[in-house]
């Protein structure tokens, strides 16, 4: 009977593992399906938005008509999520003058970002974009520590140079150079460096955190207010002096779905794995979108394009790293000042375990919730 008992057990025991197992292998594959809806999105919105205002493809040069549509599709559908369907909370300390302190200057960095870089897309290449972003990271450590939030340090100064100099080297190297397009795009990262700054600033320091759902539905129809304003001095007269132009239904309408798709991704990319697995799918995304503006577009990329970002590439990546290892650090650190917490939610996981296996459905809800 004794052995019998064991060999049960043992079958047990197997069958467990063998359901942790496949349930880690369920996680992995479906984090690996996150990252990949998100970069094709990602991919294919970036690709539209230049067929759609390059003037040698689509030709509808008129970035703050296409932003405008962007956000009031956004606008609509995440109000129908919001408060429609309720797919999710919106915070509860958001009130009116929150709202108009904290989420309108948010909302005015962001249409300056979005009209500006998609502005871009009609003067360079979708290549060469994709390297100047690489700034990112400079721009926001910079504002950082301009607002002290950031702590300057030489190590980390010496990393935003190393990036520097490899986004000079790409341009320098880059064929069909635009003054004019890459001061839009420096503009539209500064833009949106700072709304990253602010956010921490004027929202995460007060509690509120927005998931993209609830961002979109407090900020679009603030951003789409803003743009109004520079569309009807620049852009309105154009329009209307081009009356026998017809959009394309389909063409604006899977656009704009594609954008708010793409935000619903990063919702489930950060929600089900991390803002840095987002950070590396980023890397990877920028690799392919070169690629494909190389072999498909037929953008000219050079070799000293390539070794410029290459350099660019290796600071970005240490900058990731860096934030991983402090992030590690600061959780440590929260850890072992809680030192009597970490002894009872020991003690009561042993008595768990005692009882009879609960303290696996125990487990795996902490996975799911850090997950």
């Amino acid at each position: 009977m004794g052995r019998g008992g064991s060999g049960s057990g043992g079958g047990s025991a197997a069958a467990a593992v063998g359901g942790m197992s496949e349930s880690v292998l369920r996680k992995v594959l479906m984090s690996y399906a996150y990252v990949g809806i998100w970069i094709f999105l990602s991919f294919t919105v970036i690709v539209y938005n230049k067929y759609i205002l390059d003037r040698k493809l689509y030709n509808w040069p008129f970035p703050i008509s296409l932003t405008m549509i962007h956000m009031a599709f956004c606008s609509s559908l995440a109000f129908v999520l919001v408060k429609g369907i309720r797919l999710v909370e919106t915070p509860a300390a958001m009130s009116r003058q929150l709202y108009i302190s904290s989420v309108v200057p948010i909302g005015a960095l962001y249409s300056l970002s979005l009209w500006f870089s998609n502005s871009a897309y009609i003067y360079l290449s979708v290549s060469f974009i994709q390297m100047l972003k690489a700034l990112m990271p400079v721009a926001v450590y910079s504002i950082g520590v301009l607002f002290k939030k950031e702590t300057f340090r030489t190590q980390s100064f010496i990393n935003m140079v190393s990036i520097s100099v490899g986004v000079a080297i790409a341009a320098y190297g880059e064929a069909h150079f635009d003054t004019w397009g890459v001061i839009l795009q420096l503009g539209a990262v500064a833009f949106e460096a700072t709304r990253l700054v602010l956010i921490q600033i004027l929202l995460t320091s007060k509690g509120i955190n927005l998931n993209p759902i609830t961002s979109l539905y407090y900020v679009a129809p603030c951003c789409l207010v803003f743009l109004s304003v520079p569309w009807l001095i620049v852009e309105l007269p154009l329009l209307m002096d081009a009356p026998s132009f017809k959009p394309d239904l389909f063409i604006f309408g899977t656009n704009s779905l594609c954008a708010f798709a793409l935000n619903l991704a990063v919702f489930l990319l950060v929600g089900k794995t991390s803002a840095l697995t987002m950070n590396v799918a980023g890397v990877v995304k920028d690799w392919l979108l070169i690629a494909f503006s190389w072999s498909v577009i037929r953008d000219t990329v050079t070799a000293i394009n390539l070794a410029g970002y290459g350099i660019a590439f290796l600071g970005v990546a240490y900058y990731n790293h860096a934030k991983l290892q402090a992030l590690k650090a600061k959780e440590a650190q929260k850890k072992s000042t809680h030192p009597l917490d970490d002894e009872e939610s020991g003690s009561r996981l042993l008595e768990e375990k005692r009882e009879g296996g609960s303290g696996e459905i125990g487990l795996g809800r902490k996975s799911d919730t850090q997950d």
